[in-house]
């Protein structure tokens, strides 16, 4: 651990994340397990039984008071109205020209109280973006990040593991609902979520809690098969997926467009960045993210440039070896020309074009719970 800084933030599970014989590297400020075993071990685990992650470098925001409904609103893409109580919701958080703040999912309690879950590297931005944009609005805003832990239990498995740990009938809990639920004496507040793939539950409690908590949950997952799961395999599975990486495929230079999240973005409302999206959508997409296979052997990944005709279309935003499909597959920014499906391109790979050809970016078939 000599090499990383010592002034990166730890999560409460730092500690057992060396007992488990994690690497760990520098992400979005944190002290994060890159993997413990192997990514590839990891990510087989979660696709075939289950994996368990540390996810309490992620950010929770929350916001009350009577104009809370009508204040997120107005800062996400998505339309909150359209969700009950105990719902969550994925969606957008846009700047004014319709680049992405962040991507976020949205707890709902009440029509006056929401939870926000925030990408690490974007906590504090997000935080004052939604100060600088609350005036007017009869709400109150707290950033609880340091008081919160979250585990993801993510895999075919996940709910038969944590069956055995409460008395709460998971069959109930449908997908993208919430609870608060006593898991193994414990209140915490489960998610029916997750970024992989996967059937799963997001899981988060008291810092004080998290340590236990990771113990149990690996000691009855034993039997199943269960293995502790670093940010290598949660990139891996979520890029299977198709899901996107904020910095990847969504940034402050991108908008959820042109990142293929238009179901996201409900113009039927006014939100913060409304204008400048339905003039994108209108003038047509210039560039679009989009999933490719490599035709010739090489690893694509995230910068390498990609070019058509003779030019540089674009560049790959995402890039592996997939692990579930054994093949060299990515996503990349591209020219909107270039875009349909079946489309060559050519991936430049140590100075070389090499072959590709234009997918979708649903590799993987994903398994959730309805």
């Amino acid at each position: 651990m000599s090499y990383l800084d010592n002034n990166l933030k730890k999560t409460p599970l730092y500690d057992t994340h060396l007992k488990y014989g994690a690497k760990m590297i520098d992400f979005a400020g944190f002290a994060m397990p890159v993997q413990y075993e192997s990514i590839l071990k990891e990510h087989e685990a979660v696709r075939k039984s289950a994996g368990l992650f540390d996810v309490s470098h992620m950010g929770e925001i929350i916001i009350e008071g009577k104009d809370s409904e009508k204040f997120i609103n107005y800062i996400i893409s998505n339309n909150i109205a359209k969700i009950s109580d105990n719902q969550a919701m994925y969606s957008p958080m846009c700047y004014a020209n319709g680049t992405t703040v962040d991507d976020l999912l949205v707890y709902k309690f009440s029509n006056e109280k929401y939870l926000l879950v925030v990408n690490a590297s974007n906590i504090d931005k997000d935080y004052n973006w939604i100060i600088e944009n609350k005036s007017g609005y009869n709400i109150a805003v707290k950033n609880i990040s340091n008081e919160v832990s979250e585990l993801a239990l993510q895999g075919p498995k996940a709910q038969e593991i944590l069956q055995k740990m409460t008395e709460y009938n998971l069959d109930d809990m449908k997908y993208y609902h919430f609870d608060k639920i006593n898991l193994a004496g414990v209140n915490c507040l489960i998610s029916r979520s997750g970024y992989t793939g996967e059937d799963g539950f997001e899981i988060f409690l008291k810092n004080v809690d998290a340590q236990s908590m990771w113990e149990k949950i690996l000691a009855v997952g034993e039997e199943f098969g269960i293995k502790p799961a670093g940010l290598g395999a949660r990139d891996t599975l979520r890029f299977e997926a198709g899901l996107p990486l904020y910095g990847n495929e969504l940034s402050d230079e991108i908008t959820p467009l042109e990142a293929g999240l238009g179901s996201f973005v409900k113009f039927e409302k006014d939100f913060i960045g409304r204008d400048a999206l339905f003039k994108q959508k209108q003038d047509g997409l210039k560039r679009k993210i989009v999933g490719f296979e490599m035709i010739e052997n090489g690893i694509p990944r995230h910068g390498y440039d990609v070019c058509a005709q003779g030019e540089k279309i674009g560049y790959v935003t995402t890039g592996y070896l997939s692990p579930t499909l054994k093949k060299n597959i990515g996503m990349a920014l591209i020219s909107s020309k270039f875009a349909n499906i079946g489309n060559e391109i050519s991936i430049i790979i140590r100075n070389k074009p090499l072959k590709a050809i234009v997918t979708s970016k649903n590799f993987y078939k994903k398994n959730y719970k309805k």
